[in-house]
């Protein structure tokens, strides 16, 4: 009788810790370990730089006035960034445009010179040595006429450059100059880059490129951002640096990629193959020093910690398992919860 009591006792007991396990467990989100085919990838570190990044130098000397925009500043196609003092370009233009009067009178006197000279030889008062000099001088003058208006062109437009205006829309990236400075022809003066359009530059090693094949497929994780993007277009340079024998390849990026902007690191992996892989969600690994570990949620709900061994990344979100784990068993996705649940099984 005693041995029936006590074995009731015991059943209740085993019933009570399995419904608080269970009820513990519910709470838990899991995820099953998987073994599926995923991509295999070479991956190689990489830069990004902006398709169109260009610096602004003068075309003129002279000092700089205004500065309109600054380092990070938005810049539309066309807005004037900063402007040079005019004065002695206006000057230069008033003296060509002096020029053009001067030498457009010089062309009708010339003309009319040769007209009378014309008429005059037709009179047989001239000889025609006379007449051709008066043609000449006609010439002579017409062609100083579109010289000096050639002139006035130029300096007009030599005017203009005092405005320096953005090729394109983008960001500026560097300012060069201060106001007041004094520069000359060829001075840089703003670089700036067009934001919408990226690119990644990775040098892969010779013995590589069979793997990757001439139309990769890539895949881009920005690190610092926690960011994978799939390339826009990849084109492998039909050259080899002769230095480092590595190839360039050039990974176009998505139109207004966020966050992205130039000098970036970045790992570049291209796909080389397919390979089986035992995959577990990343948020369901606990790292604590130089354990790394995951919750274990058995089929009865009871909670226990177990070291893994990682091999790389797939994906945003699910991480490679070499050792320590088997296939269909249950992860805890909340590791900091499922801790929670493994104290209070302890203590019962």
């Amino acid at each position: 009788m005693k041995r029936k009591i006590l074995t009731l006792l015991a059943g209740g007991l085993v019933l009570g810790w399995a419904a608080t396990a269970a009820q513990a467990a519910e709470q838990l989100a899991v995820a099953p370990v998987q073994v599926r085919e995923v991509a295999q990838t070479y991956s190689a570190d990489g830069v990004v730089e902006a398709t169109r990044q260009s610096t602004v130098s003068a075309q003129i000397s002279g000092r700089v006035k205004e500065i309109y925009f600054d380092v990070g500043d938005n810049v539309k196609k066309g807005q004037i960034i900063l402007r040079i003092d005019e004065r002695e370009a206006a000057q230069a233009l008033a003296g060509s445009q002096a020029q053009v009067v001067q030498a457009q009178a010089a062309m009708h006197n010339a003309k009319s010179n040769y007209e009378r000279a014309r008429q005059m030889f037709a009179q047989k008062f001239i000889s025609q040595a006379a007449l051709d000099k008066a043609e000449a001088d006609y010439k002579v003058a017409s062609a100083q006429a579109a010289a000096s208006q050639a002139g006035e062109s130029q300096a007009a437009l030599a005017q203009g450059y005092t405005a320096v205006v953005a090729p394109y829309g983008g960001v500026v990236a560097a300012r060069q100059v201060e106001i007041g400075e004094m520069v000359t022809v060829g001075r840089p003066l703003m670089t700036g880059f067009d934001p919408a359009q990226m690119r990644v530059i990775v040098n892969v090693p010779q013995d590589k490129l069979k793997d990757i094949g001439a139309r990769p497929d890539v895949a881009i994780e920005f690190p610092s951002i926690k960011l994978r993007v799939k390339a826009a277009s990849v084109t492998v340079q039909p050259v080899a640096d002769a230095r480092t024998h590595t190839t360039r390849v050039r990974i176009d990026l998505p139109v207004r990629e966020r966050g992205v902007y130039p000098g970036m690191y970045v790992r570049a992996h291209f796909v080389v193959g397919k390979s089986k892989k035992m995959l577990i969600p990343g948020s369901a690994v606990l790292r604590r020093s130089e354990v790394i570990a995951v919750y274990v949620v058995d089929d009865q709900g009871k909670v226990t910690l177990r070291q893994i061994r990682l091999g790389e990344a797939v994906g945003q979100n699910e991480v490679e398992v070499l050792a320590g784990l088997n296939a269909d068993e249950q992860v805890a996705l909340d590791p900091v919860k499922a801790g929670m649940a493994l104290a209070q099984q302890v203590k019962k």
